[in-house]
């Protein structure tokens, strides 16, 4: 698609869905025509704010839209999302796409139908530590992963697999490269009636072993990744938006380095990596607007969306199996 502006909206503006109404407004190549929240105190506060119309239902702003950005929690984003494909919109769905394979292959299926774009809000994408790493990833053989965060109730209606470390599950398939061989996990509820705190070891067909922690009853904030290969080290600061590499260097002396201790500078060199300065929102709704008018792919399709989800059901599985029984009582993947 492409020619005039595309008539873009949002659904849901809770703390997220008004960012992207926020950003949508000044997006190039987008018209932005409004949005449709159920809460209609915080609709009226938000058309406010940002001076911007609330559409009185998701079938009216549908009418006078193209596309549209799905922003409302995750046990909504089938049904929404359903309809958006049903009527032929183009749908940008915050992580996960749903919360089971079969409602996303389902959406997966109408959006092939309809022909309409599908894609997931997989942000971490856009880092700007993520930009920077992706072009020195080779092969990587292990992989560590923290992502820490105080509680929130936003997000809290699923496991916290599905609200916080889905975004490593699918850096790790973004950086491996790889189908998921094992899985094994263990978590708990702390706070809610779902699991609140998890730990996963996935192991890849290539080989290669990631480790993911994921909590949101931390005290500080804490986003950071490790990779390792076999020519060095990346170390990243998802939340500051920076990193460093530290590679094997090309004069090292193997044997003379492994008969005496040696200093670190002996056998790595610093490798600068950066990227483009830029708000990872609004970089993921420039390119998907972007991949609506046809001018790029699609950066994080409904089929990574789906895969993400499936390896995060496999955790979720896992820790239910490892669960003592009386922490079964809730609805530990809902």
């Amino acid at each position: 698609m492409s020619g005039g502006p595309l008539r873009v909206g949002v659904i849901g503006t809770g703390s997220l869905g008004y960012h992207h109404a926020r950003l949508l407004r000044e997006v190039r190549g987008a018209s932005f025509r409004g949005f449709f929240e159920s809460n209609t105190d915080r609709a009226g506060t938000v058309s406010r704010e940002l001076g911007i119309r609330a559409f009185p239902s998701i079938e009216a702003l549908l009418a006078e839209v193209d596309v549209v950005s799905i922003a409302v929690p995750t046990s909504y984003h089938h049904v929404v999302a359903k309809a958006a494909l049903e009527a032929g919109k183009h749908v940008l769905i915050e992580k996960p796409i749903t919360t089971t394979i079969e409602e996303a292959d389902e959406l997966l299926a109408i959006a092939q139908r309809t022909g309409a774009l599908v894609q997931i809000g997989h942000i971490e994408r856009f880092n700007r530590a993520i930009r920077a790493a992706l072009p020195h990833v080779k092969d990587p053989l292990f992989i560590d992963s923290d992502r820490l965060a105080p509680f929130n109730p936003r997000g809290s209606d699923v496991a916290v697999v599905l609200d916080l470390m889905i975004h490593d599950i699918d850096l790790l398939l973004t950086l491996t490269g790889a189908k998921v061989k094992d899985v094994s996990a263990v978590g708990i509820p702390v706070l809610t009636p779902s699991v609140d705190i998890a730990n996963a070891r996935i192991t890849f067909e290539t080989g290669a072993v990631a480790t993911i922690t994921a909590s949101r009853v931390s005290k500080d904030r804490m986003r950071k990744l490790r990779i390792f290969q076999r020519n060095g080290y990346l170390s990243l600061d998802l939340a500051a938006g920076t990193g460093e590499m530290y590679r094997m260097r090309d004069d090292m002396d193997l044997p003379t380095m492994i008969k005496t201790a040696q200093p670190l500078e002996a056998f790595v060199e610093r490798v600068p990596i950066d990227a483009p300065e830029g708000e990872p929102l609004r970089l993921e709704l420039e390119s998907f607007v972007s991949a609506c008018r046809g001018e790029v792919p699609v950066a994080v399709s409904g089929q990574d969306g789906r895969d993400a989800l499936a390896v995060a059901l496999r955790i979720i599985d896992d820790i239910r199996r490892t669960l003592p029984a009386a922490a079964l009582a809730g609805p530990l993947g809902a």
